[in-house]
């Protein structure tokens, strides 16, 4: 079969971004970075995606371009006769099967938010009671199962409709519009009385909140620093070597990553815009997490004039968000299932229709029927899933990319810059050879024992 292709440039960068922006970038990255010292975490923020995260996703596009396939084949036609790297692509897979399964779910929460504020259910509603709404909505198993179908069934429709036709046309229109939302509701929230007192406190730098736990203190906003960098870009999984397999030559792959970034780093900057100035316009103590997004800002958006508007407005732009990864990912499981085993979209699509949502099911679960289902030091079934691909197989999967591009048991150095710098654009440093074999490895290794260290402890003292 003929190799499918984005119709344009936009289309790959919108989609590659709405694979990038996630939850995560909306929910978190506002928070962890009033936490730590504003503006000077966004300035170390930054440092790390240029040094970590964009050489790293511009190495993961050269391998699906250069192949012109996703992992599935990707690594059997670049690597060297007689080598092993094809067998990363059970991992890739396994790794989106698991995001999808958790993602999926959580994705429903924000389509469930939509006609809940279109409705007016949380009128003159206060925090402890658009709290308990939010535990009612966990604590519905059936609930909970419906909006993960939903979300499911919106991506099983575009990834059946096409590459062009389906998942570019509507993922492109997504993008724009939760863009446009972003503006509308950033405008809205800076005008507020008061929120200049928020926007203080979110990118006014203040170092003291870096070193004024000493060193210790410098650290861990380091490590926050490294990996909100890394894993906000939804990088080692393969997802992005997919879409570089749907691209011409035409522009160089570091300049693709860099324009993926800043689209990925604004969009996430910006919601920090929306969230803080609302916050402290009327008073309320900026949280993380859930809490924070369906707790604490419908009655936040209840005070204000057409403050049923804003609150749509928001929960669709994160609805937008949360779909946009899923859709991006679903394509990510069917492109490779047609790679690797010659099926046809039809195919691919009803397998994984079917698939999904059958293991999606036991996180929905897990936060009712199945809530006894607890991992000490990790968490629910939802927290187990996330865990796995968040601080396992993204790490291990960039450091699979990484040392294929440099290795000479790989594809190697030469070849890499080959194709990542063919066309226009900024290109690939030749003289980060050294820092992409030792310094990037050496930073992943880091972020991969940090996260495993409390968990450790956590059963050593158990242990004990």
């Amino acid at each position: 079969m003929e190799r499918e292709k984005f119709g344009s440039r936009l289309g790959f960068i919108l989609i590659s971004a709405g694979c990038a922006i996630g939850l995560g970038n909306v929910w978190r990255f506002p928070y962890i970075t009033g936490e730590y010292g504003g503006a000077a975490f966004v300035l170390m923020y930054l440092v790390f995606m240029l040094l970590l995260g964009l050489p790293i996703m511009a190495m993961e596009f050269a391998v699906g371009r250069g192949s012109g396939k996703s992992t599935a084949q990707a690594f059997d036609i670049l690597e060297p006769k007689g080598s092993k790297w094809h067998n990363f692509k059970w991992v890739s897979l396994a790794g989106n099967y698991l995001l999808l399964m958790f993602y999926t779910t959580i994705a429903g929460w924000f389509l469930a938010y939509i006609p809940k504020m279109a409705s007016g259910e949380f009128a003159g509603a206060t925090g402890e009671q658009t709290g308990a709404a939010f535990g009612a909505m966990l604590g519905d198993p059936v609930g909970l199962i419906f909006w993960m179908i939903v979300v499911c069934a919106v991506a099983i429709v575009l990834c059946a409709m096409g590459l062009q036709n389906g998942v570019e046309r509507i993922t492109k229109f997504m993008m724009l519009a939760l863009l446009a939302i972003i503006v509308v509701l950033v405008i809205r929230a800076l005008t507020l009385p008061g929120a200049m007192e928020g926007v203080k406190f979110y990118l006014t730098p203040d170092f003291s909140k870096l070193f004024g736990n000493g060193v210790d203190g410098f650290f861990e906003a380091a490590y926050a620093a490294m990996g909100q960098s890394f894993f906000s870009l939804s990088i080692g999984m393969g997802s992005m070597a997919i879409f570089g397999s749907y691209i011409n030559k035409e522009r160089s792959l570091m300049g693709e990553a860099a324009t993926v970034g800043i689209l990925d780093t604004l969009v996430a900057l910006t919601t920090g815009l929306i969230i803080f100035p609302a916050c402290f316009a009327f008073g309320v103590s900026p949280d993380s997490g859930p809490g924070l997004v369906f707790q604490t800002l419908p009655p936040i958006f209840e005070q204000m004039p057409f403050g049923m508007l804003w609150g749509l407005m928001f929960f669709i732009l994160m609805s937008f968000a949360a779909l946009s990864t899923v859709i991006a990912v679903f394509e990510g499981i069917c492109a490779w299932c047609m790679d690797q085993w010659g099926w046809d979209r039809k195919k691919a699509v009803l397998v994984n229709a079917i698939g999904i949502p059958l293991l999606s099911i036991p996180c929905a679960l897990g936060f009712n029927v199945l809530s006894d289902v607890i991992v000490p030091g990790i968490g629910d079934i939802q927290g187990v899933e996330d865990f796995i691909v968040s601080n396992n197989i993204l790490l291990l999967g960039s450091l699979v990319f990484v040392a294929f591009c440099v290795s000479k048991r790989g594809w190697g150095w030469e070849n890499f810059l080959a194709e990542a710098n063919t066309g226009k654009g900024l290109k690939f440093p030749r003289f980060l050879y050294n820092w992409m074999r030792f310094g990037v490895p050496a930073l992943v290794v880091v972020i991969l024992v940090m996260g495993w260290m409390p968990i450790i402890k956590n059963w050593i003292a158990m242990l004990a």
